[in-house]
């Protein structure tokens, strides 16, 4: 067993479909949550703010437990890596997408990951895909298309008529921090090679994407504000200590009693609290052509989740991480 690694982290005394329901209910909220972070304060900015704090947070974690926060550098280049792609590229894709995009919607597009994290696989390890996943990626490329059919159809009007379209890029944002989230998802599996201190290697992959995010913010001039507003501070805890830590925490103990399989179903949930919020929350109402969209993508991911594992090419512990794709805002 590596080193960092206790098993009491991940055993807590509630019961599993507690855990479950704790996790689904607070990830379908965090992509609410960031339209609170949104306006005064740069998006990216913001990303920062998140994951320091978090990133803080889980240092702590690790302290209080009695774990070293020093990792060698062959665990701290992939860390850096899952940084850079999760916790920094991602997220910054996240917060702008949703200046431009209902957050419902951004969270229907990561239920994409079921998909695109099988593709990363395949690209980088050659993993075989299986045949259902196909049609049910197809399904759900469909159903997306039912679901932005009108607001993509209204882009295009706008543009023809000397606006900007910024639906379009909210939506090419939306769906690039979901590929993003699916490549980091496949580092974590180089992560775990290396080290089982999920808690430990987390808050580096959180460090590592707030330094990058910082360094991005001041090359590019991006004013540090001081955020004021009592939904800005509250959304940012909400965010940093529920969303990114809490969260996490009670996702990867249900991966550890009932494995990620069934735990990756909280991937299918998060869409529909996300898009219960939005229409109580975000006055957002969807027709029966954006209805229907959801339910053939929503529908396909679940058909896509009870496929079959397929069969490992590498002699590695970097497979395990391929039925365990989901990261969420």
């Amino acid at each position: 067993m590596p080193h960092g690694y206790h098993e009491s982290t991940y055993t807590f005394a509630m019961p599993s479909y507690v855990l479950f329901t704790i996790a689904s209910l607070i990830w379908g909220s965090t992509f609410w949550a960031i339209t609170l972070q949104l306006g005064d304060v740069p998006p990216a900015v913001s990303v920062v703010y998140r994951f320091a704090l978090a990133s803080s947070t889980l240092f702590a974690w690790c302290l209080l437990r009695g774990d070293r926060l020093r990792l060698p550098w062959r665990v701290q280049r992939w860390t850096l890596l899952q940084g850079f792609f999760t916790f920094g590229l991602s997220y910054v894709c996240t917060y702008n997408a949703e200046q431009f995009v209902v957050s419902a919607l951004v969270a229907v597009l990561f239920a994409l990951m079921v998909f695109w994290t099988p593709i990363c696989a395949r690209l980088a390890f050659g993993t075989p895909i299986a045949h259902r996943t196909w049609g049910a990626g197809v399904a759900a490329i469909a159903g997306v298309s039912l679901l932005f059919w009108h607001s993509i159809e209204s882009a295009l009007h706008d543009i023809s008529q000397g606006g900007q379209g910024h639906f379009i890029l909210g939506l090419v944002l939306g769906i690039g921090a979901s590929i993003a989230s699916s490549a980091g998802s496949i580092v974590v599996g180089k992560v775990r090679e290396q080290s089982n201190n999920l808690m430990l290697t987390t808050g580096w992959s959180m460090f590592w994407g707030t330094c990058m995010v910082a360094i991005w913010c001041l090359a590019t001039g991006q004013e540090f504000i001081i955020p004021r507003a009592p939904s800005y501070v509250l959304g940012l805890l909400h965010l940093s200590i529920f969303g990114s830590v809490v969260a996490f925490i009670c996702y990867f103990t249900l991966i550890n009693r009932i494995g990620s399989n069934k735990a990756v179903y909280i991937g299918v949930i998060t869409p529909v609290i996300s898009v219960l919020l939005s229409i109580k929350l975000e006055h957002y109402r969807p027709g029966p052509v954006e209805w229907l969209g959801m339910a053939v993508c929503l529908g396909s991911v679940a058909w896509a989740l009870r496929a079959p594992a397929a069969k490992p090419v590498l002699h590695s512990e970097t497979e395990v991480q391929l039925n365990n794709p989901i990261e969420t805002p």
